[in-house]
């Protein structure tokens, strides 16, 4: 199971990555092997600002639909434009390609509360 250690991860399964003053958010390896495969996801929240702990959108697998959280709070300022025709993606390339939002981060601060790889590692076991 990859866990990149340039990444921070949440409890509930997404990864960021910063990068300047934005960060990309997406679902790690390990919570797209729980849902399956990935058949739809709905993100209609660009252009807003959402808080840490929201839903930015939900992702549909064969097995569940499940809530995408704001891991910090931020303005959505980029939904990946590939997701809408190969949704796919996610399962393929969860790390790369399959990445879910881009926000401008409002307080870095939040930054320090995010997992970092060794600490996620021993939670997914």
């Amino acid at each position: 199971m990859s866990v990149p250690a340039e990444l921070k991860y949440t409890a509930e399964h997404e990864w960021i990555r910063v990068e300047g003053d934005e960060i990309v958010i997406g679902v790690t390896e390990f919570a797209q092997g729980e849902l399956g495969d990935v058949v739809f996801i709905e993100i209609e929240t660009e252009g807003e600002s959402l808080s840490r702990g929201e839903t930015f959108g939900t992702i549909e697998a064969v097995k569940t639909v499940s809530d995408l959280y704001m891991p910090v709070d931020g303005e959505i300022v980029k939904v990946n434009p590939a997701l809408e025709d190969t949704p796919e993606l996610v399962n393929s390339e969860p790390f790369e390609g399959g990445w879910m939002i881009r926000i401008k981060l409002t307080d870095p601060s939040q930054l320090d509360d995010l997992m970092p790889a060794d600490e996620y590692s021993a939670l997914i076991g």
